[in-house]
C-alpha cells in the first residue's frame, strides 16, 4: 500500500492539561491540521484530535515530540492493520 508511517520503538504517550493543552511523544508524521482536526501517526497508530481553536506550537519529528494548544474535545485512534485507508466498502465486503 505505501510506506508505513509509524516507528515501533518510539515510545508514545499523551498528556492533556485541562482539555486546553496537549503533549504527545512518539509521534512519526503528521497528517494534516486545520483548526477543528489534527491527524498524527503515532509509534502505536494514527491518532485524529478534535476540538475548537487548535493550534500546533511545536513539533519535533526527531525526537517525535508535538505539543498542541486549543479546546480540546477528542482524541481518537484508528485501527492499526492493513484495512486503515481503505473505503468503506472494502471493510464491508472482505
Amino acid at each position: 500500500m505505501g510506506e508505513e508511517k509509524t516507528k515501533s520503538s518510539m515510545p508514545h504517550s499523551l498528556i492533556l492539561d485541562n482539555r486546553k493543552s496537549l503533549s504527545i511523544s512518539g509521534v512519526s508524521d503528521v497528517d494534516s491540521f486545520d483548526e477543528q482536526s489534527v491527524v498524527v501517526y503515532t509509534s502505536i497508530g494514527e491518532l485524529t484530535i478534535k476540538g475548537k481553536n487548535i493550534h500546533i506550537n511545536s513539533l519535533n519529528i526527531e525526537s517525535g515530540d508535538l505539543k498542541i494548544d486549543g479546546s480540546i474535545d477528542s482524541l481518537f485512534y484508528s485501527e492499526n492493520n492493513s484495512s486503515v485507508g481503505k473505503g468503506m466498502f472494502s471493510k464491508l465486503f472482505k
